[in-house]
């Protein structure tokens, strides 16, 4: 008996969705009917996941790239945004998101808010990994790219804790924010921050002080 296994791709790069969708048909099960619908920005992703849920067909599966064209709403402005959207109105459903991002930082994050049935990085990504990735996703989530499970494993070896502040912070400068900005992204004072950062530095061994040495041991150790 056939099983229908509804699917929406949202990507803003048509060659790429078309890939996504030609490499499922091509190794899905003889037994599965895949019904794939395709977004390129936030509003249409929005629509379509909308109207499944109006039509109570929700999608079992989504394929969310994270770096998309904003919506007219200002609260969507990425696919991280749209996939928690997506948890809140068709919670049974499965995400799996796909990025160029191969930060520590961005991953750590995303696994943090979203917790997706699969995570793939881009520039690890063949058919046979998307493929797999779909199986996974669908029989015994999660899946992770190995880009992914690399940054996972060294989060959970590493000895050395840092908090979501600190993490924030190291990768704020990471991306040539000035300290004295920093208070911009934090509900926190900017002297509680260079306390934070002080203590960084000695976290993280850091004698002569310097950003360039913090930030050199930060990405050594995998927190940026």
């Amino acid at each position: 008996m056939s099983k229908t296994i509804r699917i929406l791709m949202t990507d803003d790069h048509p060659m790429i969705i078309e890939g996504y969708q030609n490499t499922l048909i091509a190794t899905k099960n003889a037994q599965q009917e895949l019904e794939i619908d395709i977004a390129n920005n936030c509003d249409e992703s929005l629509e379509f996941m909308r109207k499944a849920v109006d039509i109570e067909q929700p999608y079992h599966v989504l394929f969310m790239d994270i770096s998309l064209p904003p919506s007219n709403d200002p609260k969507f402005t990425s696919g991280e945004d749209l996939a928690k959207y997506a948890r809140r109105i068709m919670p049974q459903c499965k995400i799996i998101m796909l990025t160029m991002f191969d930060e520590p930082y961005r991953i750590h994050n995303i696994i943090k808010d979203i917790d997706p049935e699969g995570f793939l990085i881009k520039s690890d990504l063949t058919s046979r990994e998307l493929s797999s990735a779909f199986k996974a996703v669908l029989n015994n989530p999660p899946y992770y790219s190995g880009t992914v499970s690399s940054v996972i494993r060294k989060t959970i070896t590493n000895a050395i804790h840092l908090d979501d502040i600190d993490r924030k912070i190291l990768y704020l400068l990471s991306q040539g924010i000035r300290t004295k900005s920093l208070k911009d992204y934090f509900e926190i004072s900017l002297s509680a921050i260079e306390k934070r950062k002080k203590q960084l530095k000695i976290t993280l061994d850091v004698p002569d002080g310097s950003d360039e040495k913090l930030l050199a041991l930060a990405k050594k150790e995998g927190f940026i």
